[in-house]
């Protein structure tokens, strides 16, 4: 599976997978591109916050990858709902973690509706912690009191994952085991030759093998200053550097980035992802 990028905007929205007169292309859509306060940063009012380039508009961290299989969901962040309707996206058939933390997590309860379309509970594929960082955190999806009415909770199955490599909707899926700063374990995922890698400050060497001959590979870059839990933009084009895709794009940006200066200043074939960026794959 090969990916090229795509900033027409002219790709087949979501809500087009089984309508036979619309040719289907899978594609990687960006939900969200920001930092855990998202951008603008409340109370902010410097010259990104207050910009009028839509791309500097940054929501929490989710991409969708819309297989023939059905839609694939990384991570529920907050703005979940908004982010959904914003790109006319109707059903989510499975979900994959990266980590447990707020910014990628809290919008779980926004997949309430969709059990209704399936049929069935929505799978949610992660590691143990996570698991148990939901089960506490939306304990009501998980008692035995009879529902006062359907979805009145939400509907939801765990498929436990490991560090080796599964299948999601059709696809086999590489987690990419990383560090988030000194108290955290995440997750990214290869899938075919796109690599998303979002929350790391570092990457061992095994998982950078695991990267090895991806087309395109999407990297945390949260700034320009170092962080304790982020790449920043050097550290990311270092790992860049090092992996060799054909092309990267920069996420969970934080309101230090410009998108229209960064932009500029990128090597080629290396850009800031923006919300509703939409990377079509190709077989």
């Amino acid at each position: 599976m090969t990916l090229h990028e795509n900033r027409t905007g002219t790709a087949t929205t979501p809500d087009q997978t089984n309508d036979p007169t619309q040719p289907f292309q899978p594609e990687v859509i960006f939900l969200g591109t920001g930092t855990s306060v998202g951008v603008p940063s409340l109370g902010c009012h410097c010259d990104v916050c207050t910009s009028d380039d839509p791309r500097n508009n940054r929501t929490r961290c989710a991409i969708v990858v819309r297989l023939p299989a059905g839609n694939l969901l990384i991570d529920t962040p907050p703005d979940l709902r908004s982010q959904l309707l914003r790109e006319k996206i109707s059903l989510v058939h499975a979900v994959l973690f990266t980590h447990e933390h707020v910014d990628h997590l809290y919008g779980l309860d926004d997949l309430r509706l969709f059990p209704f379309q399936l049929g069935h509970a929505i799978p949610l594929y992660c590691e143990p912690d996570v698991e148990d960082r939901i089960r506490r955190v939306y304990d009501y999806a998980f008692t035995n009191r009879t529902q006062t009415h359907p979805g009145s909770r939400p509907q939801l199955c765990f498929e436990r994952i490991t560090h080796d490599p599964f299948e999601v909707l059709g696809v086999e899926a590489t987690p990419i085991p990383m560090r988030h700063g000194p108290h955290f374990d995440v997750l990214g995922f290869r899938i075919g030759n796109f690599a998303y890698c979002t929350d790391t400050n570092y990457i061992p060497p095994d998982s950078i093998e695991r990267l090895r001959g991806v087309d395109t590979l999407v990297i945390d870059a949260l700034r320009y200053k170092s962080h304790p839990t982020h790449f920043s933009v050097d550290e990311a084009l270092e790992v860049i550097r090092e992996v060799k895709p054909r092309s990267a794009f920069l996420t969970h940006i934080c309101h230090d980035l410009d998108h229209g200066v960064v932009e500029q200043q990128l090597p080629d074939g290396v850009h800031l992802a923006y919300d509703g960026l939409r990377l079509p794959l190709s077989q």
